[in-house]
Parts: C-alpha cells; sequence; structure tokens
C-alpha cells in the first residue's frame, strides 16, 4: 500500500532528523577559528594541516561532485531515473548529517564535544559519495526507507573503515581509493547479495534504458571531468606545492576515456560510441588515482593507469558480469563492481608499489606531506608499502562484514517491499 509506505517513510525521516538534531545540540560546536581544530593534538590524522582559507572552494567541488557528479550517474534507468535523483538528494542530506557527527566523534572529539570546521564538511562529502556508490548495487530494487537505513548504516561502517586505515595504520589515500571507491562498491555488492531475489532475475532492469538516461549521463560526466581533480585533491597537504593529485587525475581522466573509445566497436556491435561506456571509463580513471595521486606517478604513469582502467568497465561488463550475475547472484544494477570496485583494487595495487619506491630524494619535502611516518623515521618505505596493502583486505573484509550486516537488516519484515512491487517504476514516489 503506497500510502503506508509513504508515512513509514515520513515517520523515519522524522525520527532521524529529530535525533541528528538532539546529538547536535548535545556535542556538536563550532571548532575554534585560531586552531586548525584538535585533530593537530593526534599523532596521525588523516586532515592535520589544512590551509582552511583555500579549502573553502575546494569544499564547494566535492560538494558538487557528490550531489551532482553522483545524484546524476544513479539516473541512467529510464522508468527510475527523477525517483533516484530525488532518493540520491535525500541519502546526501542526511548522509552529511551523520557523518558530521558519527567522523566528530573518531576525529574531531575533545572534552566531550566534537568541533566542527572545513575538514568536517569535506569528510562528510567523501562518506556520502561511498553511500551513494553503494546505492548504485542496489537502485530499483530497494525502498527508500531502506535506503535510509542502508545509509544510517553504510556512513557508520565508512567512518570506522576510514578511521581504521587512515588512523590505526597511517596509511595514505588522498582521493579515497580504498575508503570511497572500494569500500562503498563491495559494501553494496555484499547488500546487494544478500537481498537476492530471484524473480527480479527475469525482469532485466538494464536494458531499461531510453533518450533520458543518456541525457543524465552527458551530464553526470561532465560534472566529473570538472569537479573530479579537485575531488581527490581535497584532503592532500599543501605548501604551495604543486597539486600532484589534480594533474595525475586530471591525466588519468583523459587517457581512460580514450579506453573507453578502444574496446567499445571491439566488443560491442553499436556503431556508435554510447555515453554511458565513456562515464563508466571516467569513473574508473578516477578511482584508480584515488591512491596514487599525491604520489609521484609521473605524467606517462598516470596516462598509463588511467588507460588500463578505462579498458577494465568494458571488459568486465562483457565477461565478469554475467558470470557474477549466475554463479554469485550478485544483482549489481550500475555495475558498480566494474567501475568502482576494481579499478579500486588496482589503484591500491599502484599505490602500494610507488609506495615502496618513494625515496626522500625524489620526493624532496613532499614526503612529510604524504607518507609523515617515512619522513619521521618510525617506518621504512617497505614497512608503509606493506600497511598500504594490507588496507586491501582489511577494506574488504570491513566491507563484506558491514555488507551482510546491513543486508540482514533491511531483510526485515515490515521494510521489504512485497515481491510484486514496482520498485523500478518508483510510482509511489513521483508523478512525472
Amino acid at each position: 500500500d503506497t500510502t503506508a509506505s509513504r508515512l513509514r517513510l515520513a515517520g523515519l525521516c522524522f525520527l532521524l532528523q529529530i535525533l541528528t538534531i538532539i546529538l547536535f545540540a548535545v556535542f556538536v560546536r563550532y571548532s575554534p577559528e585560531s586552531s586548525s581544530g584538535p585533530c593537530s593534538q593526534q599523532l596521525n590524522c588523516s586532515w592535520k594541516n589544512w590551509d582552511l582559507g583555500f579549502q573553502h572552494p575546494r569544499f564547494r567541488h566535492v560538494h558538487l561532485q557528490a550531489l551532482l557528479g553522483f545524484g546524476l550517474l544513479v539516473a541512467f534507468l529510464g522508468r527510475y531515473g527523477p525517483g533516484s535523483v530525488a532518493i540520491s538528494i535525500l541519502i546526501v542530506a542526511f548522509a552529511i548529517q551523520w557523518a558530521v557527527l558519527i567522523q566528530g566523534f573518531l576525529y574531531f572529539f575533545l572534552n566531550g564535544k566534537i568541533y566542527v570546521g572545513a575538514q568536517s564538511m569535506v569528510g562528510a562529502d567523501f562518506c556520502t559519495a561511498a553511500v551513494l556508490i553503494s546505492t548504485g548495487a542496489l537502485l530499483g530494487r530497494v525502498n527508500p526507507m531502506q535506503m535510509l537505513l542502508l545509509t544510517l548504516l553504510g556512513v557508520t561502517l565508512f567512518s570506522i573503515n576510514e578511521y581504521v586505515l587512515l588512523s590505526l595504520m597511517g596509511i595514505s589515500d588522498s582521493g579515497g581509493c580504498l575508503t570511497v571507491h572500494t569500500f562503498g562498491a563491495y559494501f553494496g555488492l555484499m547488500v546487494s547479495r544478500i537481498l537476492h531475489q530471484p524473480h527480479m532475475d527475469k525482469r532485466k532492469e538494464q536494458q531499461d534504458t531510453g533518450h533520458q538516461p543518456d541525457v543524465f549521463a552527458v551530464l553526470g560526466t561532465i560534472y566529473l571531468w570538472i569537479f573530479w581533480p579537485s575531488f581527490a585533491s581535497a584532503t592532500t597537504v599543501r605548501n604551495n606545492a604543486e597539486p600532484w593529485a589534480v594533474l595525475n587525475t586530471y591525466f588519468s581522466l583523459a587517457a581512460s576515456t580514450l579506453a573507453a573509445s578502444v574496446l567499445s566497436p571491439v566488443l560491442y556491435e553499436e556503431s556508435t560510441l554510447r555515453m554511458v561506456q565513456i562515464q563508466d571509463a571516467t569513473l574508473a580513471g578516477a578511482a584508480v588515482m584515488g591512491m596514487a595521486g599525491e604520489m609521484l606517478v609521473t605524467p606517462f604513469g598516470a596516462l598509463i593507469a588511467g588507460f588500463l582502467a578505462g579498458l577494465v568497465p568494458p571488459l568486465g561488463f562483457r565477461f565478469l558480469t554475467p558470470v557474477l550475475r549466475s554463479r554469485l547472484k550478485t544483482q549489481d544494477t550500475c555495475g558498480v563492481h566494474n567501475v568502482h570496485g576494481l579499478p579500486g583494487i588496482l589503484g591500491a595495487l599502484l599505490g602500494t608499489l610507488l609506495t615502496a619506491l618513494a625515496t626522500a630524494d625524489a620526493y624532496g619535502g613532499r614526503l612529510e606531506l604524504v607518507f609523515p611516518l617515512v619522513a619521521q623515521g618510525s617506518r621504512t618505505a617497505t614497512d608503509q608499502a606493506l600497511c598500504q596493502l594490507c588496507a586491501l583486505p582489511v577494506t574488504l573484509l570491513l566491507a563484506s562484514l558491514g555488507g551482510c550486516l546491513t543486508g540482514a537488516v533491511l531483510k526485515i519484515k515490515g521494510l521489504r517491499s512485497p515481491p510484486d512491487t514496482r520498485c523500478l517504476e518508483n510510482s509511489g514516489l513521483r508523478e512525472v
């Protein structure tokens, strides 16, 4: 009954908003202007040494990227498009509030209060991006109530994973290669596996495309091109140094787009290159630079990495997705495994290799910014590389366990839509 489900959604939104308002009232305060926040007192906080004046335009880019870039990317299903954009904005609105709280307790908690500033906003947007990637694996098969609960649990688990990687293990992952792309993709895939419904296999939601999805894909891709270099470098520390993360991401995006054009005519019989294929390649090219972006990739290295990452989505959709769907029973609506998951793993391996090769001569004063523990002498480059490598299985484990837990919660009887419901049509949410 659509009225009952709408009322339940309204009730859940009301409860969550009242809860966050109470928690904000008790804990959240502005960080004092003079200091760079209580974070500086922690040994290895990922957000330290920020030049906050520089950060506000950077924050705007990250925020636009989370809302427009990711929001339009989930809008490719023809009948589901406008409704999914509405839900993605609902997710962003709740995820930002919840992430400020959860990350605040982990990073900015001092004397019983959370001190928020520009760092908190960028951190919350990174978290929101990971949750939006996860929802890409579930589009059309979960209702808005389940999406909100997925956001509640996803933000919490993302923040824990990020804290383990950045603060406890001391790894360098400025563009969210592991924390955003890999975690988001495998968390979403595991939830998708737990929520598997055999009758859905018969409905080809992937084929549900038309003119409108390509319009969304065009806009989403353009926003990615404009804002991703800022997104990738938003948490990198700069003391008037050249923004390597921006340059490397830029070159990687360019090469990945050409890679899509190389494989599409070989794998598909269509005469024209579809915009969705360029979009997937662009995302893969950005994901692969998440960890390596601020390292010494060199411009030609960034081109090679981007080109290889751009080959992953078309090959994945052609050969890997059918196997995963039939054997592992994952229904990955947006193909996040090919677009975020595999390029994220590739990026983590590239980052590990570059870390092992890092020397004080090559990096100069930048070594302290990219690998503070190596610069201080408490780790060798090899030790740091091993930590970077270990972060990959840790992320996969936390994403899988978290996904299983979240999937089990979303399967609770009162939350699920009845089997014959038109989740894809989304008619209960909007009239177009």
